[in-house]
């Protein structure tokens, strides 16, 4: 049967749903290392949004809702990565209800590891292709992503 549906978008879209099924079978498994710390994509995925965040500001469930997560799961993955120490809650000024989650310094060395072997050996493949694009182009990409998670949302 043939997919006319998808038109001229048949091939994205096929390399997106393999990108996504091969992510989905690795993003909960304790597979990667370092310092005798295993973490997994998910958990590594909190640590980077938490870094960004100190800059950004926002709350908790602001961060989960940038990372497509549950507010429960990310607490979930918090309460793992500060198990391992790699993050640690802080009560907030005026408000003991309301913590934030901050990154510790084996975090972000963690952090700085991983950053430079993903980069190396999944990214820079990817990023090669997409600087061939226009930043207009490359904008267009991210709201085609974007818009089909907005659903969703």
């Amino acid at each position: 049967m043939k997919l006319d549906w998808m038109g001229e978008n048949r091939g994205v879209v096929e390399a997106l749903i393999r990108y996504c099924n091969i992510y989905a079978g690795v993003y909960r498994t304790e597979k990667m290392e370092f310092g005798g710390v295993s973490y997994s994509y998910s958990q590594i995925q909190v640590v980077e949004y938490l870094l960004e965040n100190e800059e950004r500001g926002d709350n908790m469930a602001a961060v989960a809702k940038r990372l497509g997560i549950t507010r429960s799961n990310f607490t979930k993955i918090a309460q793992r990565l500060e198990q391992k120490g790699l993050v640690e809650k802080k009560c907030m000024p005026g408000c003991r209800r309301d913590q934030r989650v901050e990154v510790t310094e084996l975090g972000r060395e963690l952090y700085e590891d991983y950053s430079r072997g993903v980069l190396r050996r999944h990214f820079t493949r990817m990023f090669e292709e997409l600087d061939k694009l226009s930043p207009e182009a490359r904008a267009h990409v991210q709201n085609a992503l974007m818009s089909a998670v907005r659903s969703k949302e």
